[in-house]
């Protein structure tokens, strides 16, 4: 990895770091929803503290995932509104 020389090269290193760590950051968070899931279902019947945990783990999972979709979203609309193309999926085809 070279050392960046100007504000764009660090920049660009920025936003690949973005672009790599919110489908990952995004992942887990939908992992802590469906292990709160988990724990909710399958303990219904018995333990209360253990639904409990579940019902919390889901509430967190869900709070990251509306951050985070939020997050991409606002950076979508700074894309295009400055003209830098789209961050994010394929890109567009010309109309």
């Amino acid at each position: 990895m070279t050392t960046p020389s100007n504000f764009k090269e660090l920049a660009d290193i920025l936003i690949d770091l973005i672009r790599t760590a919110l489908p990952v950051i995004t992942g887990l968070a939908l992992m802590v929803f469906f292990w709160g899931l988990a724990k909710f279902i399958f303990r219904l019947g018995g333990d209360e503290k253990a639904v409990e945990e579940g019902k919390k783990l889901m509430l967190w999972g869900l709070i990251a995932l509306f951050i985070l979709l939020s997050f991409m979203g606002i950076l979508a609309f700074l894309y295009r509104d400055f003209g830098f193309g789209r961050p994010f999926g394929p890109p567009l085809l010309p109309i």
